[in-house]
């Protein structure tokens, strides 16, 4: 098959996607299949070519749901050809296959599904568009009929679509199939294509298929065709170039002082901000909510009063382009109601004289007609939501000047700075070897207008059934935790790096979310006495199961979920850019599909909710604000009225699931800002546009600063808010009622009316609470919390406050960071946590999800559930064991999932999640998961009552390791175990130097220390060393850790490697030179060879009878020395590196990343004679022999021997 020219074939792809303006829809689908590559003449005529045709032929089983494929929607169907294994032969020629006989076209639907075929069939619909879910609807239908996969074209209006759908055998019953997700390239314009598009069309050609892949069969094209469709690789495509894109621009930018003091994190925090804000202004693109001519170049430069470099294109050094245009966008357009015929001013440009006004046009003076620029902006609707409040406000110390963070004025003085080029600047090189860590690498930058317009992009959130080849709202989630997260201004790595955080890949999410909202429904259906046939377990599974079957729930069961799912309250403690929170969102708008089709239920439960806020309104005491609070609910109830009837389905389920069930809190406010924008395009496109309409029939967005908080989730407050009077509560009632009107309020004017009211509530509870017995810190510390300051961080979370949840949560769901303790930056906040003395499971130099942990549990309502995914340290950590402990004592132990061999992360870290309820579980019996050698292939692990269970529980392993039956004696007993040198400079060097400094290759007056590290070592003896800088003004006076000299006198001693967790052969090695070596490595010194020395860091492990103070749970020094005295270097070195305690280790360790020293501490070592020793340090020798002979040297026949002494002193026979 002969590969054309890239160019040309994407010429013949459009000119091919052109002819579908006229025609035959036959002709044209397979002529531009022929341009893919793909062509048959096995064919079938069906007559009449219509839905009732497909019927009479296909549907003898009546199998097809009408509605569901949209039947009255089909203009003309085509079954275009099938492809078989014959034309896969011609296609792409194969030397070892043979040609098999040829077959007639197969279409029965009791065929065997292996898959040696494809159809390719055309369905024309009437209308211009339709959803992604219709078309991936009438892909399921369709497929139903057929034995063999079967790809769609639609032509709907002036658009086509590709749709593909995966397959699987059921497991169950063997002759069906398991229709799983639809991949759709949707709305491919057949006039004016889109690049994206077109680019994607010629990957999915066969002939750059088989350049790709080297397709050779069906499963190969298939799986080609899997890979190619996967938009993970689009994300990353986008990622990079988005990545190089930032980079550059925070080096050319310049933002107002007043967004921070640091220049570095000023600029990275603004370009973060700047991003955000333009994709999302991206996604509204693909709703028709904002008109392509703002993005154009030629357009815009003709539009502006702008040094024209050509016709086409404006200055690249000025900011025209951001000010002008985007700015007025944002601020004064998004931010501002549309005007009407009755209020025909509300945008409009700033006037000179006029005070400043951020709701206002603003740089009239840039636009060759300024009414032109209204007019081009005129039909974008208000969307409210925050988003695009201008952050440049009032300076309360200075009234007569303003806060400028954004920097939207046109005072001569304005210092922003957003150059042009940033925007449309053409490919070109930037050096960005200093960002990368690089060396002379290549890296390209482009405009980032150009970089979004070569990329097609989806308002709709792909989900586990539904993909659209395209960038979805997701991608703001991956951008923001991979990247785009402020600098630190200490570390200068990006603060979600630095807090050790990981975006959670899509399928964790919905596996976590699924696992606890089936735990919390089932116990839903328990308390209300479930009284259906068949397993509640069963079916909550099928309700939960991403299919298009109907539920199995009779209609009393069917309103008890509906009444548990909007009881609901679900809380993500590290939210994140919203991951879980959408997660969430998306499952159970799907649930509430499926158990309540029409709103039916759903709507009236709000309404329901209403008129008891009413009769609850109705007891106010304040009869001002009772009258007031009485108007909003009435006109709340024509609101819900209005959202359930002018917008598609989702939008009603979307909006009260968002307002009433869904929580967050993060760290970083602009963390919250993003899930909350992700949480705003899933409104929108649910929304109908309608230009007859307020607003075009947009619904303003609601306002989420309650709903997503930046606080410190692990520090509650000092106090009880439990502390009541009568007054209090009138307040409190108050304050929920001034939320809940800011929830809905739309204008500017309207949210500060309701932010003020919060205030002065806030800050009267506060004082009812002072007065009755609550710190006056505490008191302060709630009144000044600012949930309307997008920049601002409270210091504490509680839920009450915050959220007016006083009960606690049903569901607490998240990925916490993973912080070590010695993580830079982090010990005013460990030390914090402690001082707050709210924790009761904190340990040794606990991680920070330790704390989360804990902290996830406590917010729990009784009965609740929560389900973290951590580090699987957790499973052995000696800081992990009090937490263990507790858990098995306090909670239910629901499931435990370990992924001890499969990494979720790009980190190295592995993972294990957890299921706990607040409630007992001592006779409860914890399911045990592992997942291997893939995510969601499960092996079950042996479980038993929780009351009956120890430690191991959290252990992946089946079993632990017994004790042998000889005497043993741990290796701590016998060797003092340490890390090695830290050899780099310390704080008063101030990073001054580090180890590639201090070493040499070659031994001189300077480097006179031989030295190894980690790597340098091998199995019995180091592969090589160098030479150490000693004996100078910072060698070893300045490093960081020292250690004490003694540990490397001694005559013989042992080194091992950091070595992964899953090695198969320990690599120990002897050492006999005095070698020091940095704390990549371990060292093992006998304790007599320590005798009489006396230092902090022995101290704090072992104490001699006379040392002060007297340490009695400590062993004694003598005692160790003595029993040291026992064991031969050599011996052990052998026992070290034997498959024995390589089993032990790995059954016993405490990470599954790492062996580290307090794995080999617990070594069991055989209680034997010197005499019992001889055999194991004879082979040892044997085995240093040869190899200082010849490093390379085969000893395999010697360590066999030297496993069978091994064995035997351990007591394990062969067999």
């Amino acid at each position: 098959m002969q590969l054309m020219n890239d160019t040309s074939h994407k010429t013949q792809i459009q000119a091919a996607l052109s002819g579908f303006t006229a025609g035959p829809l036959a002709d044209n689908a397979r002529h531009l299949l022929r341009v893919l590559g793909y062509e048959s003449d096995r064919t079938l005529t069906i007559n009449p070519n219509t839905a009732q045709g497909f019927l009479a032929r296909f549907n003898t089983h009546g199998q097809l749901n009408p509605e569901k494929a949209l039947l009255d929607e089909w203009d003309t169907f085509e079954l275009l050809f099938q492809l078989t294994e014959d034309e896969l032969n011609i296609l792409i020629p194969r030397r070892s296959r043979g040609t098999a006989p040829r077959a007639p076209l197969t279409t029965d639907a009791t065929t065997p599904p292996i898959y040696h075929s494809y159809l390719f069939l055309a369905v024309k619909l009437r209308g211009n568009a339709y959803s992604r879910n219709a078309l991936a609807n009438i892909t399921r239908e369709v497929n139903k009929r057929f034995a063999m996969p079967a790809m769609l074209l639609f032509q709907h209006g002036q658009t086509l679509t590709f749709a593909i759908i995966h397959r699987r055998t059921n497991q169950h019953q063997g002759e069906r199939d398991v229709l799983e997700k639809v991949s759709l390239i949707k709305d491919i314009d057949i006039v004016n294509p889109h690049r994206a598009h077109i680019e994607i069309l010629s990957d999915l050609s066969l002939s750059e298929l088989h350049r790709a892949h080297s397709i050779t069969d069906f499963f190969a094209l298939h799986q080609a065709w899997q890979k190619t469709l996967d938009s993970t690789e689009l994300n990353k495509r986008f990622f990079r170039e988005l990545a190089n894109w930032y980079f550059w621009a925070v080096d050319n930018v310049t933002f107002p002082n007043d967004a921070g003091d640091d220049v570095a994190v000023r600029n990275a925090t603004s370009v973060i901000r700047l991003i955000t804000r333009l994709i999302f202004v991206w996604f509204l693109k693909e709703k028709d909510l904002i008109p392509d001519a703002l993005f154009d170049e030629a357009a815009i430069a003709k539009l502006l009063h702008c040094r024209r470099v050509l016709p086409v294109s404006m200055p690249p050094a000025d900011s025209t382009y951001y000010k002008a245009i985007l700015q007025n966008l944002f601020f004064a357009t998004l931010n501002q109601e549309m005007n009407t015929p009755e209020q025909s001013n509300r945008r409009q440009f700033r006037e000179e004289g006029q005070p400043h006004d951020t709701a206002l046009y603003l740089y009239k003076r840039y636009f060759r007609e300024p009414d032109a620029a209204l007019r081009l902006f005129e039909s974008i609707p208000f969307l409210n939501g925050g988003l695009f409040d201008c952050l440049d406000k009032p300076d309360t110390a200075q009234p007569q000047r303003s806060r400028q963070v954004d920097g939207f004025s046109d005072r001569d003085d304005n210092p922003l700075r957003v150059p042009n080029e940033l925007f449309f600047a053409d490919e070109h090189t930037a050096d960005l070897n200093a960002v990368y860590g690089t060396k002379n690498r290549r890296y390209t930058v482009r405009g980032i207008i150009h970089i979004l317009n070569r990329y097609k992009f989806t308002i709709a959130e792909n989900t586990p059934i539904e993909e659209e080849v395209a960038l979805d709202p997701e991608l703001l989630g991956r951008v923001f935790e991979n990247l785009l997260a402020a600098y630190n201004p200490e570390t200068g790595t990006t603060a979600r790096k630095q807090t050790g955080s990981f975006y959670t890949p899509r399928e964790i999410v919905n596996y976590m979310v699924d696992a606890s909202l089936h735990a919390y429904l089932k116990d839903a259906l328990r308390l209300n006495i479930y009284e259906g046939g068949g397993s509640a377990d069963s079916k909550l599974a099928h309700l939960l199961a991403y299919t298009d079957e109907p539920h199995q729930f009779t209609p009393a069961e069917t309103e008890q979920l509906i009444t548990a799912i909007d009881s609901l309250n679900i809380l993500d403690p590290a939210c994140g850019s919203g991951a879980f929170p959408m997660g969430i969102l998306q499952k159970l708008v799907f649930l509430l599909g499926k158990l309540d089709p029409g709103n039916a239920q759903w709507r009236q439960r709000q309404l329901d909710r209403v008129h008891s806020t009413i009769a609850a309104a109705e007891q106010i005491d304040d009869s001002t604000f009772r009258e007031s609070t009485l108007q909003e609910l009435e006109r709340e109830i024509a609101s819900i009225n209005e959202a359930f009837e002018r917008n598609e389905l989702d939008y009603g389920r979307k909006l009260y699931l968002i307002e009433n069930c869904i929580y967050g809190v993060d760290i970083q406010p602009i963390a919250t800002q993003i899930a909350k924008l992700r949480v705003f395009i899933s409104l929108i496109v649910a929304q109908r546009l309608d230009d007859t309409q307020p607003n075009r029939g947009v619904r303003p967005l609601p306002n989420l600063e309650t709903k997503f908080v930046a606080a410190n989730t692990l520090l509650g407050i000092e106090g009880q808010l439990s502390l009541r009077s009568p007054e209090i509560s009138e307040k409190e009632r108050q304050l929920e009622e001034v939320r809940r009107r800011h929830f809905t309020a739309r204008t500017p004017r309207t949210k500060e009316r309701y932010r003020q009211q919060d205030k002065h509530l806030r800050t009267e509870i506060s004082a009812l609470l002072a007065e009755l017995g609550l710190p006056s810190g505490t008191a302060q510390e709630l009144a000044s919390w600012e949930p309307y300051n997008p920049n601002a961080v409270a210091d504490f979370f509680d839920a009450e406050w915050m959220f007016g949840i006083s009960e606690g949560f049903d569901i607490v769901i998240g990925n916490p960071p993973y912080v070590r303790a010695d993580a830079p930056g982090q010990q005013a906040l460990r030390q914090a946590i402690k001082d707050s003395a709210q924790y009761e499971t904190l340990f040794g130099k606990w991680d920070l999800y330790i704390p989360f942990i804990e902290r996830s549990y406590k917010l729990l309502k009784p009965g609740g559930f929560t389900t973290l995914i951590v580090s699987d340290a957790y499973c052995h950590a000696k800081y992990a064991l009090k937490s263990q402990e507790w858990f098995r004592e306090n909670s239910r132990i629901c499931r435990l999932d370990f992924f001890r061999d499969i990494q979720i992360f790009d980190a190295t870290v592995r993972n294990i999640i957890y299921l706990f309820q607040r409630a007992d579980g001592s006779e409860h019996q914890p399911e045990r998961r592992v997942h291997a050698p893939e995510f969601g292939s499960v092996n079950l692990l042996q479980t038993d009552a929780q009351q009956n269970l120890t430690h191991r529980l959290f252990f992946p392993e089946d079993t632990e390791i017994q004790p042998f039956a000889v005497p043993t004696v741990t290796l701590d007993t016998i060797c003092y175990i340490s890390v090695g040198m830290v050899v780099h400079a310390n704080k008063q060097a101030r990073g001054a130097f580090g180890v590639r400094d201090l070493v040499s290759d070659v031994r001189d007056e300077t480097h006179p220390k031989p030295f190894v590290e980690g790597k340098h070592l091998a199995r019995w003896l180091p592969a090589t060393n160098k030479w150490l800088e000693w004996g100078t003004e910072r060698a070893p006076a300045l490093f960081t850790s020292k250690t004490f000299p003694e540990l490397y006198e001694a005559a013989e001693r042992l080194i091992s490697a950091d070595m992964a967790a899953g090695i198969q052969k320990l690599k120990v090695s002897y050492d006999d030179r005095h070698l020091r070596h940095n704390q990549s490595a371990w060292s093992f010194t006998l304790w007599h060879d320590l005798a009489g020395v006396r230092n902090r860091a022995i101290k704090q492990k072992a104490r001699y009878r006379d040392e002060k103070p007297q340490r009695p749970e400590l062993p004694q020094r003598e005692t160790l020395e003595e029993t040291s005295r026992r064991f031969s270097v050599k011996f052990l070195l052998g026992v070290m590196n034997s498959t024995v305690a390589r089993d032990f280790l790995m059954a016993n360790r405490r990470s599954n990343i790492h062996i580290y020293p307090d794995d080999w501490k617990k070594l069991p070592i055989p209680d034997v004679s010197s005499e019992r020793q001889a055999p194991v340090v004879a082979l040892v020798d044997a085995i240093l022999s040869a190899k200082r002979a010849d490093f390379e040297a085969d000893v395999s026949a010697l360590e066999a021997a030297l496993e069978r002494e091994v064995a035997a002193l351990y007591g394990i026979l062969d067999g």
